[in-house]
């Protein structure tokens, strides 16, 4: 017969846990590579806690398959437990943003999570250029034409001039991937030289475009802007993180408008 040793009860003290000045949370899509490598090289802090949950999305990137994320946005959103008080929470999907709606995006999440501030790549990006005093831009995609001429056209209703596109032109979220930083270089060169555009954005989370930022900024003289970058930055200055970080781009040393 086994016997069962005493079992000694342990005192112990609470504290906030983790995230003791910001708590954020993250809905990254399925079939994201790359947002939660960028995000840690930009928000990893002792008192800065980042959650993620994954929403299901179809490899194939167009306008159809990018609005039947609405439908899975709610229980995404639940997979952030309301519990651990949010500060701020993003949708971290460009394409799907403009597709689905900036406010049709913020007011699911606010049914989940009405006390947490939330953001978007997309509504990150025009905060940023507000931030920054960009008006007129290049944009770098790696949409198909389809969904790149929604995004330009929501960026131009917002009141930014799209006087330069490139997109490398891929459907595939996994090719999308693996294009490499260098290449993204390239494009930031060659598309945002133009002197009819004072910054660039280049869209889509998937993009390992946080490396080249400095150098791209470096080259053309000019803000350069990703979607995962703006959108950490983003959730952070909502969340009270006033952070500059080395290394991230002219953005990182800049705040949020008193009307953002």
């Amino acid at each position: 017969m086994n016997v069962v040793p005493d079992i000694q009860a342990l005192e112990f003290a609470a504290d906030g846990g983790l995230g003791a000045r910001a708590r954020i949370g993250l809905i990254v899509l399925q079939s994201d590579q790359t947002l939660e490598h960028e995000f840690s090289a930009l928000l990893r802090r002792d008192d800065v806690a980042l959650y993620h949950a994954r929403i299901p999305n179809e490899m194939e990137v167009t306008c159809g398959t990018l609005r039947k994320m609405e439908a899975d946005l709610p229980a995404a959103a639940e997979l952030l437990p309301p519990a651990f008080e949010f500060d701020a929470i993003g949708y971290c999907c460009t394409s799907g943003a403009t597709m689905i709606g900036e406010e049709r995006v913020d007011g699911i999440l606010r049914t989940v999570h009405p006390k947490a501030k939330i953001t978007n790549p997309l509504t990150a990006c025009k905060a940023a250029l507000q931030a920054l005093k960009v008006k007129k831009i290049a944009l770098i995609t790696p949409y198909a034409p389809e969904v790149t001429t929604e995004m330009r056209d929501n960026l131009a209703a917002a009141g930014f001039e799209v006087n330069a596109i490139g997109t490398f032109n891929q459907s595939d979220d996994f090719k999308v991937a693996r294009i490499s930083s260098q290449s993204i270089l390239a494009a930031v060169k060659e598309i945002g030289q133009r002197d009819d555009c004072d910054g660039v954005f280049v869209s889509c989370t998937s993009l390992r475009a946080l490396p080249i930022i400095a150098e791209a900024e470096d080259a053309l003289g000019k803000p350069v802007l990703s979607s995962n970058q703006v959108t950490a930055w983003h959730l952070a200055r909502l969340a009270g993180v006033r952070d500059s970080i080395a290394g991230a781009g002219m953005l990182f040393h800049t705040q949020l408008k008193p009307q953002d």
